[in-house]
């Protein structure tokens, strides 16, 4: 039996014992509409005007947000913030381009490999969001990529070094390369959209209110018979394997992976700073930071040495005068539903 209510601004669909609903309320669908075809106009532009470089930079910027939207979520329903996200990028890279190469999997063998990996890993390490808190697992999850990032340089055999592995299989081959790009920038998009759906749906949900009183106060949100600790590991091993896809999809796009390119420190603080700039752990947000961090990236490197000093300048200011990041400026003008934030923790 299925039944249907237009309620206020909501469309409720009732099937036996499960319930559905979709805001209608044009408010809340029409601006996140029109972004998502402004940058489907813009990649289709790059597209006909050849721009490769554009194309590319739309491909990396749409998944950067993705890893941001993965740290928002980790953060915030662990209560802790991850140093270290780039650790499951490489791991999910790693293993692509190793089954790929040395086992023949196709890209949907691969993409199954490194979530399985990636989520196996997730699921060792999450304990470390019960163990540690505070600064000590921020120091953590900094070590583990660079523990990796060594191991890459001792089995040269297995990760390749410094040039890292390849050729890896490519993400689409349809014979023009352009159209490859276009086609990788559209798939980017569509990650990209997927992870925002996702936890968009579950930071509305009564779980999202449950992780957000758990990045609140723990102690209040276990006195209240929250099970905090299963609600923490599954923040920090679902998200690694999201990170994993990342990975994967780096890898099947450039067709090369190396540990030197995805696990330095330097990735892991532009992802905190797409995250901190876009809007304090905002899913949204993140789309923001990751476009404005790409673009300036770029831009600035028309300046030559100069650019490695005015990169992190820029984004040193951006962080000091914009207290609220990117999305936080929109949110003044046109407050919507709330959205836990991240609580840096000083125990």
């Amino acid at each position: 039996m299925v039944t249907i209510e237009l309620k206020r601004a909501r469309l409720v669909i009732y099937c036996r014992n499960l319930k559905f609903e979709w805001t209608i309320d044009p408010r809340y669908w029409r601006n996140p509409l029109i972004g998502v075809l402004i940058l489907m106009l813009a990649l289709l532009s790059c597209y006909f005007f050849k721009n490769l470089r554009f194309l590319q930079l739309f491909a990396i910027a749409n998944v950067y947000a993705a890893i941001a939207i993965c740290l928002s979520w980790s953060a915030i329903g662990s209560g802790r913030l991850n140093f270290g996200p780039q650790f499951f990028i490489a791991l999910g890279g790693f293993t692509a381009g190793l089954l790929n190469m040395r086992y023949g999997f196709d890209i949907f063998g691969t993409l199954a490999g490194a979530i399985l990996i990636t989520l196996a890993v997730g699921f060792l390490l999450s304990p470390l969001t019960i163990i540690s808190g505070g600064l000590y697992y921020s120091l953590t999850t900094l070590i583990i990529p660079l523990i990796l990032l060594q191991i890459t340089y001792v089995r040269v055999d297995i990760f390749g070094g410094e040039s890292g592995i390849g050729p890896i299989a490519p993400l689409v081959n349809v014979g023009d390369y352009y159209l490859n790009q276009l086609i990788t920038g559209m798939f980017s998009l569509v990650l990209l959209l997927a992870y925002l759906l996702i936890v968009d749906r579950i930071f509305k949900s009564r779980y999202g209110v449950i992780m957000g009183a758990i990045n609140e106060d723990e102690e209040v949100a276990a006195s209240l018979g929250v099970r905090i600790n299963a609600y923490k590991i599954v923040s920090a091993a679902i998200p690694a394997a999201m990170l994993g896809i990342t990975g994967w999809f780096f890898a099947h796009s450039f067709r090369t992976f190396a540990g030197t390119t995805y696990l330095p420190l330097d990735v892991m603080l532009k992802i905190l700073l797409i995250t901190m700039i876009g809007g304090r752990a905002s899913i949204y947000g993140s789309v923001l930071g990751a476009y404005f961090v790409t673009l300036i990236e770029d831009f600035l490197r028309q300046f030559g040495q100069i650019n490695y000093v005015l990169f992190p300048l820029t984004l040193l200011l951006c962080l000091l005068f914009l207290s609220e990041g990117l999305w936080g400026l929109y949110r003044k003008r046109k407050y919507r539903e709330y959205y836990p934030a991240i609580r840096i923790r000083r125990r």
